[in-house]
């Protein structure tokens, strides 16, 4: 849950109390350019990648000079998730286009996992050494093993503290499914009867993309990249302020990057020695969020190690299968890589509930996810509606104690010993509870807290359309307009013209003026303030929030007014029957 949402909950409880109360993409720099790439291209290459000396330490690497002729080409795998496109250059990706979800934020057809990628970044680059050693750029040679699965290798010279020099293969293999979101990267390297590679005591180190799409701001109140670990059974998050790193040195079972709705998640078979989390921009000044993903230095003479990542959405039902061995074509098992995904610990029972329900409520109103969100609210408002009454039955009472308790306050001023005497003697002699009223409204607020984190974080809302031109998708707010250069108001970015929010502001005015009851002249300034401000400060925070979450509110508020017109004048029924059947009794 982000730091705006629980600005909101917590300022909601502080109106319910006071009212108690008081009553990809990014075009790339570069050469590279997007489109497939025929893969039948391949270099005459073993069938094993990499087979020569390793390492020993403080050592320079240089390119083999046997292998400067090797061209720049790029090449591209296709599944039927992925559109991968490679450059031999270090091998690493430069597109990873995932076919099943579009981006309408960038205009891109596709959502971009490799965002921000540039001539000098690229993904699953890798290092020798730690993040500051040297970045293998240069052209490998290339081996496709077939339709999933590509190689690049190269062989590398090591010029000797003696002046004598040695030779050594480095591989990267990337081995895809046709049908999942997880791939395995194969690091190779092999030598005869040397100590290994150590580099300050670190062998090599693999970036993960410059950026994850879809593209977004950092200024966006509601999207996000965070950075996430498994350490001892226990997920750890990590918010990182731009500009900004932060290096990890405990024993992950993954680790992993992650927006809104995507992330890139690593599962080593073996845990990293250090992972450094990093948000510092490229030399183009665009944000980055990326991790740094360091092996420890190794003593044998050949070494191969396999990695898997897991690139893609953050889907409960496609994150589960891996916490089932037969569920995966990997045969992990528990790994719970779905601990990615955002909600609240405690209520998340709650919102299993609540997505079920308007799961139920979209299967059979026209797959319509804005419909689904008002019979939803319609069914939480009627289910909640005895204790609405009894909350909004108290606050009646109260408002007609009102002038009584002034008279007490006005009265006992300088003695509140005896002012709170009397005030328990005039609620006793009432029959009323100051704090009944409140009560109940604190009882729905677990299903307050489970309805801001199902709509902001609930994928299946992602690009759900609601009235088409106006609300196209649910997970973001509506727009009419798109300024041209954002405007900040006391800290908010407004970037767009949005009608929903202004709908919610004066749904909350009215909703405020209905249950509140007649002001005067005398009302106090802070009911005034619940009244008329709360709603304009809540009016700026969720201006940028998403428009399923603002639907759920206006709409919850405008069944509240009806519920309230239906309780006052029951209310007021109740009292007239109350004075006729006192006259009658007199007579």
């Amino acid at each position: 849950m982000n730091k705006n949402t629980i600005l909101a909950i917590i300022l909601s409880i502080v109106v319910v109390i006071a009212g108690v109360a008081v009553q990809y993409f990014i075009s790339p720099k570069g050469n590279y350019a997007s489109g497939s790439v025929d893969t039948s291209k391949t270099s005459e290459s073993p069938e094993v990648i990499g087979k020569a000396e390793a390492v020993v330490p403080e050592l320079i690497i240089v390119s083999d000079e046997e292998n400067q002729d090797i061209e720049e080409e790029e090449y591209t795998v296709k599944t039927n998730k992925f559109e991968v496109t490679f450059t031999n250059r270090g091998g690493d990706i430069i597109s990873m286009k995932l076919l099943e979800h579009q981006d309408k934020t960038s205009g891109l057809s596709y959502v971009e996992m490799a965002d921000s990628v540039t001539a000098e970044e690229r993904a699953f680059s890798i290092f020798f050494g730690d993040e500051k050693g040297e970045l293998i750029d240069v052209p490998m040679n290339v081996k496709v093993f077939n339709d999933y699965s590509i190689g690049f290798f190269r062989n590398f010279t090591v010029k000797n503290d003696d002046g004598t020099e040695s030779h050594f293969a480095f591989g990267k293999k990337y081995d895809f499914k046709p049908d999942d979101y997880m791939f395995e990267l194969t690091v190779s390297i092999s030598g005869d009867g040397i100590n290994g590679i150590n580099i300050d005591n670190s062998a090599y180190t693999i970036v993960t993309s410059p950026g994850i799409g879809p593209e977004y701001s950092v200024r966006d109140t509601y999207e996000y990249r965070r950075f996430y670990s498994y350490i001892n059974g226990k997920r750890k998050k990590t918010n990182l302020n731009q500009g900004k790193t932060e290096t990890k040195t405990d024993i992950m079972s993954w680790q992993a990057v992650a927006g809104k709705y995507f992330t890139i998640i690593s599962v080593p078979k073996s845990p990293f020695s250090r992972v450094t989390y990093s948000t510092m921009k490229n030399a183009y000044g665009e944000p980055q969020s990326k991790m740094y993903l360091t092996r420890e230095a190794f003593s044998s003479e050949n070494t191969t190690d396999v990695y898997r990542f897991y690139v893609g959405p953050k889907v409960e039902k496609i994150l589960n299968t891996y916490n089932k061995s037969d569920d995966n074509p990997y045969g992990l098992n528990s790994i719970r890589i779905d601990e990615v995904i955002e909600g609240s610990r405690f209520w998340g029972w709650l919102e299993t509930i609540i997505k079920w329900i308007m799961t139920f409520f979209w299967s059979f109103t026209g797959k319509n996810w804005g419909v689904a969100i008002i019979l939803t609210t319609i069914l939480v408002k009627i289910l909640f509606f005895p204790l609405t009454k009894k909350s909004s039955e108290s606050t009646l009472k109260m408002q007609t104690l009102q002038p009584a308790i002034q008279e007490l306050q006005n009265k006992y001023k300088n003695n509140p010993e005896k002012l709170n005497q009397e005030m328990m003697t005039l609620y006793q002699k009432s029959g009323v509870n100051p704090m009944s009223g409140c009560l109940p409204l604190l009882i729905q607020l677990p299903i307050l807290i489970a309805m801001f984190n199902l709509f902001n974080n609930h994928f299946d809302l992602r690009g759900a359309g609601f009235i088409p031109g106006w609300i196209d998708d649910l997970s973001v707010g509506d727009s009419v307009y798109t300024l041209a250069k954002p405007i900040s108001i006391f800290g908010f970015y407004l970037s767009d013209i949005r009608i929903l929010p202004v709908i919610y502001l004066i749904s909350q005015l009215i909703f405020g003026k209905v249950t509140q009851g007649p002001t005067s002249s005398q009302t106090s300034g802070s009911v005034k303030f619940m009244m008329y401000g709360m709603p304009l400060i809540f009016f700026f925070i969720f201006y940028n929030a998403p428009s399923g979450l603002l639907l759920y509110w206006t709409v919850s508020n405008l069944l509240q007014m009806v519920q309230q017109k239906i309780i006052n004048s029951y209310v007021k029924n109740k009292k007239s029957t109350e004075v006729k059947k006192t006259e009658k009794k007199k007579k």
